[in-house]
């Protein structure tokens, strides 16, 4: 072999090392994008596998987490016409009792949806106290939804079917 040959020959094959060995940054992100405010930037990226905690003297930030956060209602609400409204018990197994402190002369109406959004049962509130029949759903989260008859006022619950 010629030294031209042999030259190329480890060039070729440095190539090809350098390739297998060296580490680049990766990850599969399903959005993200650029925050600012007054106070700066940052880039940012929903769906990183990888991350880091940086420490400062005015706290941390983790790059690449997601911190998921969720606001429902539980208890007791106030309902914009006035009327206070409770499911309870929640967590339940088989029935899930819907009170209302007052009826009023509005017709009201609640809708059960599970987590993909299929309506499972409504039906018309006419008592301070309705029976909703849990007992042959899985176990799962359920949405329902109290609404006036013209659904321009509401109340939503989070509700968790045990077994």
């Amino acid at each position: 072999m010629t030294s031209k040959n042999i030259r190329s020959f480890l060039l070729l094959a440095c190539g090809i090392l350098w390739v297998n060995l060296a580490e680049a940054q990766e990850s599969v992100n399903s959005a993200g994008s650029d925050a600012t405010g007054i106070g700066g930037s940052a880039a940012y990226s929903i769906g990183q596998v990888i991350y880091t905690t940086n420490f400062g003297t005015s706290g941390s930030v983790a790059q690449g987490v997601q911190h998921p956060y969720e606001i429902f209602t539980i208890g007791i609400s106030e309902l914009d016409f006035g009327i206070s409204l409770s499911a309870f018990p929640n967590p339940t197994m088989n029935n899930l009792t819907l009170q209302l402190s007052e009826l009023t002369s509005e017709n009201m109406v609640y809708q059960l949806f599970d987590m993909q959004g299929k309506l499972i049962h409504e039906q018309q509130i006419v008592a301070l106290q309705t029976q909703i029949d849990m007992s042959q759903l899985l176990m799962a989260t359920y949405f329902l939804h109290v609404f006036n008859q013209d659904k321009t006022k509401s109340q939503s619950f989070k509700i968790i079917k045990t077994n």
